[in-house]
């Protein structure tokens, strides 16, 4: 009865359920498919990490017996697929090598080994700056879709994160298309930048899902980036390569402004993306005060010619020719009925924005040639 503890079935899925993209995971040492298990009298820490990610997590125990902390590993994979089929409150009880598990009329037995075999963890945290949790979910939701998954450039393949004095700036590009959340309410005295990988924007996003923690720490552990709630601490490896100086593709100095509205020219986005059949041409933008005018052409598929619109347009016309994917792929996420955007002529990009009570959004999408596709 020493060595007894337990724990909610649903409770404990959570938390193993968000370390299996860590622990299954193949690196350099066996040890890091296995859930490092703290027990304490009142409280189970656990530990994962693939050297790249780390996550640990924290359960207020249900009961123990345990009077000595103690710590073993155990697969991550192999828990996690036992605790899935079983239900209500389930004992563990550490015996020897042996971790067993009871839970109603089923007893189940797992091998556990020695917690020295664990990577040294990240610890001694520095908390930087607090954030409302929906509002991180929020900027992650605006701008992680645009994150390439194996750009050539290594530093595309994430989130720039800067803080300054003047608010919070997150922003991604593939190098066609750019977007970028910013927000004046958050802010450092001292100016910090920071180059999130794919991986760990797309585990933060599941976390912030999956948790429903009202706030959420960022701070630094050495090198490391981290994200914490009241029972997660989150580590994440920075990208070395420098991210693009984008400032200047930026900058709308000349550009005339417009407003269309957006249901109506993401359908005809839409229409325009049926013809491609997975080809690369372009779309032809003819814009005017009135109206827009959108042709495309594939030989092997068939014609669009469409007129949307236009809801105000302070410019002359002006023909520009966009991949149809690349624009309806940021349209998405915006959250407005009409949608504003800026325009200066065919060799420039069209830059849309929407401006909302915490934040502003920019997305920008580079024009492409005539004879694309061609």
């Amino acid at each position: 009865m020493n060595n007894r503890f337990t724990v909610n079935q649903k409770s404990l899925m959570t938390i193993l359920a968000s370390m299996q993209p860590m622990c299954t995971k193949r690196t350099t040492l066996d040890a890091t498919s296995s859930i490092l298990f703290n027990v304490g009298h009142k409280e189970l820490i656990l530990k994962a990490t693939d050297l790249e990610i780390s996550l640990q997590s924290s359960y207020q125990l249900e009961t123990s017996t345990i009077e000595e902390p103690c710590s073993f590993l155990v697969s991550g994979r192999r828990i996690f697929e036992l605790v899935k089929e079983l239900d209500g409150l389930i004992e563990l009880d550490i015996d020897g090598s042996q971790l067993a598990l009871h839970a109603g009329s089923v007893h189940l037995s797992l091998h556990i080994k020695d917690a020295e075999e664990f990577p040294p963890f990240p610890e001694r945290i520095e908390n930087l700056m607090q954030f409302d949790a929906e509002f991180l979910l929020n900027v992650l939701n605006n701008i992680a879709f645009l994150i390439p998954q194996n750009n050539a450039n290594p530093a595309l393949n994430g989130v720039l994160m800067e803080v300054s004095k003047t608010g919070l700036k997150m922003t991604t590009t593939d190098g066609h298309c750019l977007a970028q959340v910013s927000a004046s309410r958050y802010t450092l005295d001292e100016p910090r930048t920071w180059l999130l990988p794919r991986r760990a924007v797309f585990e933060i996003k599941k976390l912030l899902e999956g948790l429903q923690e009202p706030t959420i720490f960022v701070g630094t552990c050495g090198s490391q980036l981290v994200f914490s709630g009241n029972t997660f601490n989150f580590f994440t490896r920075l990208l070395a390569d420098p991210f693009p100086s984008y400032q200047a593709v930026l900058e709308r100095e000349g550009f005339a402004p417009a407003v269309v509205d957006r249901g109506v020219l993401i359908k005809t986005l839409r229409r325009s993306a049926c013809l491609l059949s997975g080809q690369f041409i372009a779309t032809q933008f003819e814009f005017s005060p009135e109206t827009i005018k959108v042709s495309m052409h594939n030989k092997e598929v068939g014609h669009l010619e469409e007129e949307v619109p236009m809801v105000r347009f302070e410019g002359a016309r002006l023909d520009i020719r966009f991949f149809a994917p690349y624009l309806l792929n940021g349209l998405q996420v915006f959250p407005n009925d009409q949608v504003s955007f800026y325009l200066k002529g065919s060799a420039y990009p069209i830059i849309f924005q929407s401006s909302q009570k915490d934040m502003e959004l920019l997305y920008l999408v580079m024009p492409v040639s005539a004879t694309a596709g061609t």
